[in-house]
């Protein structure tokens, strides 16, 4: 006999099934998109570039956050979390790798872009590999810190899946989140600014723009944007008098990155779109853009 669990302090019955619902489309679409990056890519012989490596990075960082996605979603339509405090550690640390990694690959994927537009200079494949070696390894170590004391994993408020604790506000939370957000938000963010910046006055110059160079920057603040305002608040304040089901929303908008970046980083570049399109078709690539020119 099956027992019903009781639903998650401050949820009704539809906003449990809601947030599961949105967590499994948005995991499902993000690991197809995503997936199927990461399969053009080995199977496409064009798209085997330094360039795309780094687009590649990325995507096995988003497919990373979907599989963590979908794990929140099937323990939300159980009502609780199924697999114990380890299995709580252990999703939270998932989830905080993969997020960082998928940052820390988009800020490459600027540099990369900036030298290759504005410098002239083209990326070789040691670079392109210790870059992304760099980007994870980065993300791994600001991931396992709270498993060793310094920040804290915990349930999120509808307490199916786990993230940073930003519920105690205390010296050890604050510390870690300003260290955090400085070297995994704001220099990622500024590195993408100022290069997308630099890219954008070489179009204007040139009158030829390959790309929409404010896309990936608004991409990251609208995605992390309100996660991050989240956890800096409760540096300051008491979140806790704001409604769970409130203060999960953040965390279904960070979801949608890996389907974000997929339309902004693969399907939204003609080089790599036009690989994926002869990986479904069979059709070959009419030019080869090896240089990434249309990136």
């Amino acid at each position: 006999m099956v027992t019903a669990h009781p639903l998650p302090e401050g949820f009704t019955e539809i906003e449990v099934f809601a947030i599961g619902t949105a967590l499994l489309v948005e995991a499902l679409l993000g690991f197809c998109l995503n997936g199927l990056t990461i399969i053009s890519f080995r199977k496409v012989k064009e798209l085997r570039t330094p360039s795309n490596l780094l687009v590649l990075s990325i995507a096995l960082a988003d497919c990373g956050i979907c599989i963590n996605a979908f794990i929140a979603a099937f323990s939300s339509f159980l009502r609780y979390w199924p697999y114990g405090s380890d299995g709580c550690q252990i999703h939270g640390f998932h989830g905080f790798l993969t997020a960082l990694a998928s940052i820390s690959s988009s800020a490459a994927v600027a540099w990369d872009r900036y030298h290759h537009y504005c410098t002239r200079s083209r990326l070789q494949w040691s670079t392109a590999a210790s870059m992304m070696v760099f980007a994870w390894l980065f993300a791994a170590f600001w991931a396992v810190m709270p498993l060793l004391g310094w920040g804290e994993y915990d349930y999120e408020p509808l307490r199916t899946c786990c993230t940073l604790d930003y519920s105690k506000g205390d010296r050890n939370y604050v510390t870690f989140l300003f260290a955090l957000s400085t070297f995994n938000f704001m220099i990622p963010g500024f590195i993408m600014m100022t290069a997308y910046q630099s890219i954008h006055q070489k179009f204007r110059k040139t009158g030829h723009f390959k790309f929409n160079t404010g896309l990936p920057l608004k991409t990251l603040v609208i995605c992390w944007g309100p996660y991050c305002l989240l956890c800096s608040y409760a540096a300051v304040e008491n979140v806790m008098f704001i409604p769970p089901k409130y203060r999960m929303i953040p965390a279904l908008i960070a979801k949608t990155v890996p389907t974000v970046d997929a339309f902004v980083y693969a399907l939204g570049n003609e080089n790599y779109r036009g690989g994926i399109w002869q990986f479904l078709t069979g059709q070959k690539i009419e030019k080869a853009e090896v240089d990434n020119k249309t990136k």
